[in-house]
Parts: structure tokens; C-alpha cells; sequence
């Protein structure tokens, strides 16, 4: 079965499944989900705890079977923890977890719990996934997303008894909390942590969190393209900030943001020739949350617009590579900047 993340606390409440499948790239969430679990377990007697990394191709898994096939002198119940940092169990990896997943069935002495990255569709079709997905509950752990951040950080202080100043003002101070912690939820679980040290239950002091909350925010340059694409030209100035101070490759970024103006000059022409705008998205391998991005710059955006985008995503890769451009900057970062401004102007 499926079972989405937010459920996880009342699914527990009602008893446990004999294997957890855990899956996705956020480290907090998925430690979280492990410790309930763990904490469910423990209350239902599962008393003994082992753990196995699986690493390489030449993992011995015979350990791992061994270890779900026999019980301690100390402990009737046990949990089998098993983790898979690169998501590819490989052969012998495959056929061990069907057969974990089978040894599953109808057996409450034993509780499997197995922890994966994020996957891609053709592995969460894979036989060895949807054999354990039968076999218990998969859970797929997505990032908390920049527009859902602001109501995560107040869930997050609900629960420590915290809560900001109701209206307008509340949400201001949300939002430049999101702003302080974007593309890292760990140091906004830490930073939401340290506000029930510093202050008691109740409504936060004003400023409090203005006072007390560190910049500790984390870019991504696909995130950094979204925004471009989506016209918010404030954040997409702040995320270019951040990645020059990470020390992010320049040549990354304009590759990112090159590639979308490739694919919008492919759909626009697509588009042009009498292809209907799912297929011309569909060819240029436009998916997820870029498809309504795509669908509105295209539907308002003049082909002489494109190919001038085009044309300054050109020069731009000259001046990334430390070419001279006339009337740009000779700055890497300042022209990736002027670069992303247009895009910007283009979606507006």
C-alpha cells in the first residue's frame, strides 16, 4: 500500500504493518518517519534493533535474510533496518528483497524497515519495489516546497506551543522565516527548535524571530530557473546570491537556465509548425511543475522575444567561459544575473 506521509502518525496509532518503505531526498522528514516508527515499535515489544548499509555491488545480503530469519534469546520481537543510500539494490539485492518481502507476510515477530533516496518511475515499477510495496506501507517523503514553507514553520511551532502574531504581521514574519531557512529544512527544524528555548509557549515577542533566526538558507539552481520562469524577480536575485556564496559553478547555472530557453524556443517553433502544446511540451521533455510555467510564457511570449532570450543565453555562455561580450557584464554572475532578469521579464 501507499501511504502519504501526513498519515503516517494516525496509521501507527491504529497498529503496525510488518515492512516500512521508506523513499526520498528530504534527511529530516525521513528521520522523523524512522523515529515513529521505531517509537511504535518499541511500545508494541519489538525490543531488539539491527541495522544493515548496503554498500556496493557486493553486498552480502546473506546477513540480512540471516537476520529476519532468526530471533535473540532476548527478544521475541525484533526490527531489521536496512538502508540503500544509492537506490539500486542491484541483482542479488533484488531477488534478496522480494524474498524479505514475502517473509513478511503474516509474520509479527519481525518489523523491516527499509530506507531509500528518491526514485525514479521505472525503479518504483521495478519487481523488487512492488513486492515490498505489497508487503507493508511505502512512503514517499517529498521536500517541503518554498510556497508550502511558511505554514510548515507554523505547524512546526503549534507544536511546541508557539505560534506568531495573528494577520498580516504573522505573515510577514513567516514568510522572512522561509526566506532564512529555503533548501534546508534541518536548519529550519533547528532554528524553530532553539525559538522554544529562547522564548515560552505562547505568542512569539515582535521580532523575535527577525532577532533570532539565522540565514542558513540552501539554493538549487532548478529551483533557481522555476522562479525565473515563474517571473519572481526578487527571489531569483536572492537564490543567485546564494549560490555564488555557496560557491556554486557559474558554468551550472547557465546551463540550467540555457536549457529552459532551449525549450521554450523548441515548443514556441513546435507550436508554430501546428503541434498542439502537450505534445511540443512532451518532446522537449518538459514535466511536473515547468508545464504550466511552459503553457503561460508560452502563451503570452512573442517569438522575437525567445529567440532574443536565445540569443543572450549565447552570449552569456561566452562570458561564463570568460569571453568579452559588448554592452554585458564581464562578471560571470552579474551577467547570469541580467540573464535571469529577462527570463523574468519574459514570463511577467
Amino acid at each position: 500500500m501507499q501511504l502519504p506521509l501526513s498519515q503516517l502518525a494516525a496509521h501507527l496509532h491504529k497498529g503496525l504493518r510488518p515492512l516500512y518503505l521508506l523513499h526520498g531526498d528530504e534527511p529530516l522528514l525521513q528521520q522523523e518517519a524512522q523515529d515513529a516508527i521505531r517509537a511504535a515499535a518499541r511500545a508494541a515489544g519489538y525490543t531488539e534493533r539491527t541495522s544493515f548499509t548496503v554498500a556496493g555491488a557486493h553486498f552480502d545480503w546473506s546477513a540480512v535474510l540471516a537476520a529476519g530469519g532468526s530471533l535473540s534469546l532476548f527478544a521475541e520481537r525484533q526490527i531489521v533496518e536496512i538502508r540503500i543510500p544509492t537506490g539500486k539494490p542491484g541483482k542479488d539485492g533484488s531477488a534478496a528483497l522480494q524474498q524479505i518481502a514475502e517473509g513478511a507476510r503474516g509474520n509479527d515477530s519481525l518489523l523491516t524497515v527499509i530506507s531509500l533516496p528518491r526514485l525514479d518511475k521505472a525503479t518504483r515499477t521495478s519487481a523488487w519495489f512492488t513486492a515490498l510495496e505489497g508487503a507493508g506501507a511505502a512512503i514517499q517523503i517529498d521536500p517541503v516546497e518554498r510556497a508550502q514553507l511558511p505554514a510548515w514553520i507554523a505547524q512546526r511551532l503549534a507544536a511546541q506551543g508557539q505560534r506568531v502574531q495573528p494577520g498580516e504581521a504573522g505573515q510577514r514574519t513567516l514568510q522572512f522565516f522561509a526566506d532564512r531557512v529555503e533548501g534546508n529544512l534541518l536548519a529550519a527544524h533547528q532554528e524553530t527548535a532553539k525559538l522554544a528555548l529562547l522564548h515560552p509557549a505562547g505568542e512569539l515577542p515582535a521580532g523575535a524571530v527577525e532577532s533570532s533566526v539565522l540565514n542558513v538558507a540552501r539554493y538549487d539552481v532548478f529551483k533557481l530557473s522555476e522562479a525565473a520562469l515563474a517571473g519572481q524577480a526578487l527571489r531569483v536575485q536572492k537564490m543567485l546570491d546564494g549560490l555564488e556564496a555557496e560557491g556554486t559553478a557559474a558554468v551550472l547555472v547557465h546551463w540550467t537556465l540555457a536549457e529552459d530557453i532551449r525549450a521554450l524556443k523548441r515548443c514556441k517553433d513546435a507550436i508554430a509548425s501546428g503541434k498542439p502544446l502537450p505534445m511540443a511540451l512532451r518532446e522537449s521533455r518538459v514535466w511536473g511543475a515547468k508545464e504550466r510555467l511552459f503553457g503561460h510564457i508560452l502563451g503570452r511570449a512573442s517569438d522575437a522575444q525567445l529567440s532574443r532570450l536565445l540569443q543572450s543565453a549565447h552570449t552569456v555562455d561566452g562570458i561564463v567561459k570568460g569571453l568579452k561580450a559588448p554592452d554585458w557584464p564581464q562578471d560571470a554572475w552579474q551577467a547570469l544575473a541580467r540573464l535571469a532578469l529577462q527570463v523574468c521579464q519574459v514570463a511577467r
